[in-house]
């Protein structure tokens, strides 16, 4: 069975402060597809997203390592199918298969990120589509942060837990791609586009 490392932590079931850029487009993203129905996070941490995601009406099932943020999810949001998992889980065996998969956040956390994809892949239906955020890497961005010298905070090398993976438009594209899930559509967020936090995919499952 593969290790999961799970130092996130949780103080509460509340939002936090990268939501704030983040939910907007997710939110935007569900309702322009005209989504409706189940929904899998993969990532769920404390069940915030979750239940924002429950409030349009969905049928949300979600997962996350963390026994901290799945106790506060409960806590918080009793009336959610929320549990403890990983993406490295058979999820798609435990739990089905789903139209939509979201993924918040996460990839840069994991240590075997084709597992990861395949998790996804695996979780969703023909011609359904997946939401992964990540934090945003391009040539100017970096650029910025090490002519400002912030790059050690922006690595977070100290954080127990923190983030092992660097993404860029091209890699997790690649990634995505390799577990059979075209990318359709990506935004940046947070800031004007060249300095974005994080961005947002929107891939798509093939059909057959």
């Amino acid at each position: 069975m593969t290790e999961v490392f799970t130092a996130y932590k949780y103080a509460n079931a509340q939002l936090n402060a990268s939501h704030s850029y983040l939910l907007p487009v997710l939110k935007n993203i569900l309702h322009s597809r005209d989504s409706t129905g189940r929904l899998f996070e993969l990532g769920c941490g404390n069940g915030s997203i979750a239940s924002q995601i429950n409030q349009m009406g969905f049928d949300v099932t979600g997962v996350d390592p963390s026994d901290e943020g799945i106790a506060h999810a409960r806590m918080q949001y009793p009336h959610l199918k929320l549990f403890q998992g990983s993406a490295y889980d058979d999820l798609a065996e435990t739990f089905g298969r789903f139209p939509v998969v979201v993924s918040l956040e996460v990839v840069e956390h994991v240590y075997f990120p084709r597992k990861y994809a395949r998790t996804i892949g695996n979780l969703l239906e023909p011609g359904g589509f997946a939401i992964i955020s990540t934090p945003y890497h391009g040539y100017w961005k970096n650029l910025a942060l090490a002519i400002t010298g912030k790059m050690d905070a922006h690595f977070t090398a100290l954080w127990d837990g923190g983030h092992i993976k660097f993404w860029s438009v091209k890699t997790l594209t690649e990634l995505l791609s390799e577990a059979g899930l075209e990318v359709v559509r990506v935004e940046r967020v947070g800031r004007i586009p060249p300095l974005a936090k994080s961005m947002i995919v929107l891939a798509k499952k093939a059909v057959s």
